[in-house]
């Protein structure tokens, strides 16, 4: 199985890697692996003692650095904007939405659980509901932003995404992160067709993977670590304790049982 850790040297015969010194590493479900140092990213070396370093692997790791790059390159909003964040109490969203507050915007998110929508007023969204709850998502929508909606970062796709594209303003952005409540389909269903909204709205939608701005990282990772220690951005971890309970953390987080980054403490 695919997954990322942050891992401790425990005996080296690279000068380069002392023992002690931590790294993120991408080396699967395992709990000790032999590298040649090809792949392994150091810590920010200006990591404080007081944060956590699982951190690393959430908000300022790869779903923070989602969240970064994908909301302000594709998105670029703007002070006094509107942004629409799905998923967003989980690690990629609840950052999404924090950064659009710090650049002055007004966020509307939403989640699969009331727990869930009070940790997003607590992190300072401006709107939020539960879309499991809710008799119409339309109204939902129209609700919490009914001036509609400069931005949208998209994770889940499907009926949402059917719901919430005709309330899009006009030159509105949409960043495709993912599309989570699609993924499982044995036959692609059939549904609204998006391309007259695209085109009459003037919109702009486009799909990323992170690792397009690989180059810029370093860039990313410090201003997240800068944003965390000045209290701009919050973090909940969702921790499994015991690796044994790999397996169950993972379903658990398909699921949408986790608030914030899902961690396997080992």
């Amino acid at each position: 199985m695919i997954g990322s850790q942050v891992a401790r040297i425990l005996e080296s015969k690279n000068s380069a890697f002392l023992v002690g010194g931590y790294y993120v590493s991408n080396s699967g479900w395992t709990t000790h692996f032999i590298s040649n140092g090809t792949g392994l990213k150091a810590l920010p070396s200006e990591w404080p003692e007081s944060l956590p370093r699982s951190l690393a692997l959430g908000v300022v790791g790869m779903p923070g650095l989602t969240a970064y790059f994908g909301l302000l390159e594709i998105c670029n909003p703007k002070e006094g904007e509107v942004v629409l964040v799905n998923c967003a109490a989980g690690a990629v969203g609840s950052v999404v939405g924090q950064i659009a507050k710090i650049k002055g915007c007004k966020v509307v998110g939403s989640a699969g659980s009331d727990d869930k929508i009070q940790y997003l007023k607590e992190i300072g969204f401006d709107e939020a509901f539960n879309y499991k709850t809710v008799s119409s998502l339309e109204e939902a929508l129209k609700k919490a932003s009914p001036e509609g909606y400069d931005c949208y970062f998209e994770n889940v796709g499907g009926k949402f995404a059917d719901a919430a594209l005709p309330q899009m303003k006009d030159f509105g952005r949409i960043s495709v992160c993912g599309a989570i409540s699609m993924y499982n389909h044995a036959v692609p269903p059939s549904g609204p067709y998006i391309q007259p909204i695209i085109l009459f709205k003037q919109l702009r939608m486009e799909g990323f993977l992170v690792p397009r701005w690989a180059d810029r990282f370093m860039e990313g990772q410090k201003q997240l670590l800068q944003w965390v220690l000045e209290g701009k951005v919050k973090y909940h971890e969702h921790i499994t304790k015991g690796f044994e309970n790999m397996p169950a953390g993972f379903m658990g987080m398909l699921n949408g049982e986790n608030t914030g980054k899902a961690i396997i403490q080992v």
